[in-house]
């Protein structure tokens, strides 16, 4: 299976054997179970010392004839500090247990607990980066991921263009860009940050922004620019290429196409 090469003027340069991932089956089903096992959220929990952070002189034991005992005072079992002492009279103030001032949390949840929670094996997630990465070369699941493109014709998927427009100044790199991908793609592809709407502005979230084009590079290119997600090949991962659905618009240069070769052997039926 063969694809295009453009220029960066969206023109056809040449022609490239593509890798073998762009025409595997695409399984959704393990795509969904990767992206969920992939997501990463901060564990929380009280710290270790949570309750603890007084100098007590040991708990109070409850059994007879012992000094400094709290038997037959009519005491609860709860946990004790000393705050003043005359003889064998003692003043104790509860501490440490969840009842009790500066006391820890009942049931506080535990780190582990929410590490390590869904697992996938090696053949899955295979399977799953092949899918994301054919997906974007379906122009069926592209045009069903964007509501603003269905029932819209999408060609030479999936996009290719020459490593040469790495090295183009900004202005002309998004010129490039509209070149390659027409106008409809091009509105989806710019990143664009807006104000978010409502309380969420007070609460560190105060702008929220697209996911845009993902632009693939080879494992020695490098570019720096912010109008678009960058990533190399050697590092592409499911999560990127399918978070909120397969089909992501993606633009590969030509050494990234190479490199992938490199990675996964063989050519596309």
């Amino acid at each position: 299976m063969k694809s295009k090469i453009l220029d960066i003027h969206g023109k056809l340069k040449e022609s490239i054997e593509l890798p073998i991932c762009f025409s595997e089956r695409i399984r959704e089903d393990i795509v969904t179970k990767a992206v969920e096992t992939k997501k990463t959220e901060q564990p929380f929990a009280p710290a270790w010392d949570a309750g603890r952070k007084y100098s007590a002189r040991g708990l109070i034991v409850h059994r007879r004839h012992v000094w400094k005992s709290g038997y037959g005072r009519g005491m609860s079992r709860t946990p004790r500090k000393i705050m003043s002492k005359k003889g064998s009279q003692f003043h104790w103030v509860g501490a440490s247990a969840p009842h009790t001032v500066g006391g820890g949390r009942a049931h506080p949840p535990k780190v582990l607990s929410r590490m390590y929670t869904s697992k996938l094996n090696k053949k899955e997630l295979r399977i799953a980066l092949f899918s994301a990465i054919g997906a974007t070369g379906n122009a069926a699941l592209i045009s069903k991921k964007y509501e603003t493109l269905r029932d819209k014709k999408i060609e030479n998927v999936p996009f290719i263009v020459e490593s040469k427009i790495l090295s183009l100044k900004t202005k002309d790199f998004i010129a490039s860009l509209k070149h390659i991908l027409g106008n409809d793609l091009f509105e989806l592809a710019v990143r664009n940050r807006e104000i978010r709407k409502g309380k969420g502005k007070m609460r560190g979230r105060k702008y929220k922004v697209n996911a845009g084009l993902l632009l693939v590079v080879g494992n020695d290119e490098k570019i720096k620019t912010g109008v678009v997600e960058v990533e190399n090949a050697g590092r592409l991962g499911v999560v990127q290429l399918a978070k909120g659905g397969l089909g992501r618009l993606t633009l590969y240069t030509e050494k990234a196409i190479k490199d992938l070769q490199n990675k996964f052997g063989g050519k596309s039926k």
